[in-house]
């Protein structure tokens, strides 16, 4: 194919759901999916969590099985990328060489694997955990004999693949360069439960220390310096510290960005035709006092997905999803609802020893967010206190048994 109505960069949980909701809203144009990888769209979030400790197999992440998109006819290029755009043309470059021309363009790309930057970082038994080829490679080592394992970056990728390693019988050792984990995303109160979990589960969780460089026997890692001097042996190291938005060829092309590429209320860039959706899309949420910002969710690449299918199909209404996320870590089930940015009170529902209770993020009185662990009730009824801006009484917001629906 040289020329599609909607050529859509990115097979992954936006691009995805680009696809589908255009065809959900009556587009019957041609729709091309450009791919990276070699496989149809799946899950991301269980290759750290259900995957990777064997819970579900592969076939399991499918967001549609393989026969839904020729049934939809929505081609796939899978296996290759976008090098560059010509936003004039309206036509993209592949890295097979190919040229394919669009009428509008969806980029869906999300980021790449922060790296690390000292030396060491492209050893054999260095890992990203980002793919399912990141995964079975990791995998096969730990199947060959792989156990002592060092993680580095606290984030909740860190710390799920963590909490894997570590029912598997891993020596684990977790390292976060700030004070505490989860620093950039949650208060005090969340960092410190899961830090004590972590440890309480066996894994060596150490705080504010700096790696040095990656050891090596000049092909593949045997440990991992820190800046101290101190070198913890590791058979193998996964590097969990962010990603980069991949928007590379957009930002060549013209597009306005810094951090990922940014969008206007309607989700499009700055170059006439070109949509931004999921991670590498940077707007103003609404649920953060309308600080622009990437959000890293499967909400919002699902959200701002289906946003943009609806106005190319001709029903144009701004982006206002509401944001929300989850981490399994153990038996803990973590739900956040909402975004904490700049909020300058917390409440605690419930005992953190009982592992089950919730964290309210307030500003100037009002609710913000909340991160609700074992505490399903608390995060359903806690997203009205977040779309209704809702002033509680701290007092009552604080009694774990008195319901958050009553304090709407």
């Amino acid at each position: 194919m040289e020329k599609a109505d909607v050529v859509i960069v990115g097979a992954g949980h936006a691009g995805a759901q680009a696809a589908i909701a255009l065809r959900q809203n009556g587009f019957t144009g041609t729709v091309v999916v450009i791919g990276r990888e070699p496989e149809y769209p799946y899950e991301r979030p269980p290759l750290s969590k259900e995957y990777f400790a064997r819970e579900k197999t592969f076939d399991r992440l499918y967001i549609r099985p393989p026969t839904f998109w020729a049934e939809k006819e929505i081609h796939f290029e899978l296996g290759v990328e976008v090098t560059k755009v010509d936003a004039s043309a309206h036509e993209v470059t592949l890295s097979n060489g190919n040229k394919l021309a669009y009428g509008k363009l969806i980029w869906a790309a999300g980021g790449d694997p922060r790296r690390l930057s000292c030396s060491g970082a492209d050893l054999a038994g260095v890992h990203a955990v980002r793919t399912r080829q990141d995964c079975d490679l990791l995998m096969s080592e730990i199947d060959a004999g792989t156990n002592r394992i060092v993680v580095i970056g606290g984030g909740y990728i860190g710390l799920e693949a963590a909490a894997v390693l570590s029912k598997l019988g891993c020596h684990v050792t977790l390292l976060e360069a700030l004070p505490r984990v989860l620093a950039r995303v949650a208060g005090e109160e969340l960092s410190a439960f899961y830090q004590k979990e972590h440890r309480d589960h066996g894994v060596d969780l150490r705080t504010g220390v700096a790696v040095d460089c990656i050891v090596g026997d000049g092909h593949k890692v045997t440990g991992v310096k820190l800046a101290d001097g101190e070198v913890l042996p590791a058979q193998a190291v996964i590097v969990g510290i962010g990603i980069v938005p991949a928007v590379g060829p957009l930002i060549v092309a013209g597009a306005s960005g810094a951090n990922g590429v940014d969008v206007d209320e309607y989700c499009r860039t700055s170059l006439p035709d070109i949509y931004a959706v999921g991670d590498c899309a940077a707007f103003a949420c609404e649920f953060a006092g309308g600080t622009v910002m990437r959000v890293e969710s499967v909400q919002n690449a699902n959200d701002m997905a289906s946003c943009v299918a609806k106005a190319i199909c001709g029903d144009e209404k701004p982006y206002k999803a509401f944001p929300w996320f989850w981490s399994n870590q153990y038996d803990l089930r973590l739900q956040t609802a909402g975004i904490n940015v700049g909020f300058d009170k917390v409440v605690v529902r419930g005992e953190p020893e009982s592992r089950s209770f919730s964290v309210v993020y307030l500003k100037e009185g009002r609710v913000l967010a909340l991160d609700c662990v074992n505490m399903v009730k608390d995060y359903v009824q806690g997203r009205k206190l977040v779309e209704n801006g809702a002033r509680p009484d701290l007092a009552a917001l604080a009694d774990k048994d008195k319901p958050l629906k009553e304090l709407v």
